[in-house]
């Protein structure tokens, strides 16, 4: 445990810095301006998403670390670096490539490197760095971990396995679906820990910023945000299976699971932080008493790093949007599903016991950015962080499919590229990306099977009932999707 010094009370004398900072607050409003798309974007996650809720306070926390730091400040004039403005070629590069591959996150990470950008232009390396710990961390300012939730769901049904194991309890698990004399139980997207994991390393990086001064420990409080809450959540997930052994009903158990997971959570967030209170370095080294006057920016300087910084970070989107510019939008068409055992076509309804089910393709132009398939997918697959995702594979088509929690019914999607099926993996988006630079070839088209339960609908019947119909579809609407793929 370290010593604690007494931190200086100079408050810094920011006169002189009035340029700059209007410099600064412009070049903002026009990356805002520009990069729309992604601040929406990360805005409506913050809002319908529960993983994602904590974001609201990262802007709060990160002005709080700056006002924390000010003393940092002291003696420190803003310094311009208009060719620091180049940079701006690499972030708008990166930002190009994440929007020809569709994915918003390396978007939103490219803009956030803007910014960064056009502070160290503005402002200079010397600020920069006083400020490093707020402007890094407004990287949870990005809505970033989705890719991870299948791997989570796996080592979370993993440690489920492994304790029914340990305590003997008579099991059956088929891919998520876990089956116990108690009931079932279902590793949805929720029970990945995902939300957990991600406000973890939110408030581990928080406690690591304002607790420790040497990298080390800092990276060390980083790393265990990151492994114990995934230990923790499978820990978790297994106590409300055996509650569910334990009480007789899997239903009774998962009622509340959610309110569980965040108290057990902040049970394991409180033990974190007493386990590293011993070994803080939470005092601030003095600061000298001696301060250099405030040089203000050199305005020509100041205006050629806003320039420079600005107008290359512009390069992404406008290449971006000349693209498109001549992409006609896609075409939606509604398509009558065959109808398997037990089910009979009701117009453009297929109507099965308890449930009816439809079905569309969306055929997209050739050339089209694999933007506009994703934007379509997550359009269709709404914004239920419990839904179960699992994949139906046909010989003529491969499905993914989610079944809503929070809202009954599910969702089947499939994908074609060249008359061929395609996932939604990197490969694809780089086929894709690659034809929209040419400006042709690749026809992207996505099928969605949507099923509304008309009453109560049991999970695994609703299960069984979507791989059915969907086994059932090699003629007519899996025909129909790769006929407009390929031509």
């Amino acid at each position: 445990m370290s010593t604690a010094r007494p931190t200086a009370t100079l408050v810094p004398d920011f006169s002189g810095w009035e340029t700059a900072l209007a410099a600064m607050a412009i070049g903002l409003g026009a990356l805002g301006v520009l990069f729309w798309p992604e601040v929406a974007a990360a805005v409506s996650t913050w809002d319908r998403s529960s993983a994602y809720g904590h974001c609201w306070l990262i802007l709060p926390i990160a002005a709080w670390l700056a006002w924390s730091r000010r003393h940092r400040l002291a003696g420190l004039s803003p310094e311009p670096l208009p060719l620091a403005g180049l940079l701006a070629i690499g972030g708008a590069a990166a930002w190009f490539v994440a929007e020809r591959l569709g994915i918003m996150e390396g978007r939103q990470f490219a803009a956030l490197g803007l910014v960064w950008v056009l502070v160290l232009a503005t402002l200079g390396w010397r600020v920069s760095w006083a400020m490093a710990a707020p402007l890094g961390y407004l990287v949870f300012l990005v809505p970033f971990g989705e890719f991870a939730t299948p791997w989570l769901q796996d080592i979370t049904l993993d440690m489920i396995l492994f304790g029914l194991r340990i305590f003997g309890i008579p099991h059956h698990a088929d891919g998520l679906t876990i089956d116990i004399p108690a009931g079932t139980f279902l590793v949805a997207e929720a029970c990945a820990g995902l939300r957990f994991l991600i406000a973890a390393m939110a408030f581990g990086t928080l406690y690591a910023l304002c607790m420790f001064r040497s990298p080390w420990r800092r990276l060390m409080v980083m790393l265990l945000a990151v492994v114990v809450p995934v230990i923790a959540n499978g820990i978790r997930a297994l106590a409300i299976v055996l509650m569910g052994h334990y009480m007789g009903s899997a239903e009774a158990a998962a009622a509340d699971h959610v309110i569980y997971g965040w108290g057990f959570f902040s049970l394991v967030m409180v033990l974190l932080i007493v386990a590293g209170l011993p070994f803080r370095q939470d005092a601030e080294p003095a600061v000298p008493a001696s301060v250099q006057p405030i040089r203000p920016a050199a305005p020509p300087r100041l205006a050629a790093a806003l320039v420079i910084a600005v107008g290359l970070a512009a390069l992404g989107p406008v290449a971006a949007r000349a693209l498109d510019a001549s992409v006609p939008p896609p075409v939606a068409e509604t398509i009558r599903l065959a109808a398997p055992a037990g089910c009979e076509a009701g117009g453009e309804a297929l109507l099965c016991p308890g449930a009816s089910l439809s079905a569309s393709v969306i055929a997209f132009a050739p050339g089209t950015n694999w933007s506009a398939v994703a934007n379509a997918r997550r359009q269709a697959a709404g914004a239920d962080d419990e839904a179960l995702i699992f994949d139906v594979v046909t010989p003529a088509a491969r499905w993914q499919v989610r079944q809503g929690q929070l809202v009954p019914g599910a969702v089947a999607m499939a994908a074609w590229l060249d008359g061929a099926p395609a996932g939604n993996g990197v490969s694809t988006r780089a086929r894709q990306a690659w034809n929209s630079l040419r400006g042709h070839g690749g026809k992207p088209v996505l099928a969605i099977v949507s099923l509304v339960p008309n009453g109560p609908l049991d999970p695994a019947r609703m299960r069984l009932l979507m791989q059915a119909v969907l086994g059932a579809q090699h003629d007519g609407l899996v025909q129909r999707a790769a006929h407009l793929s390929a031509f």
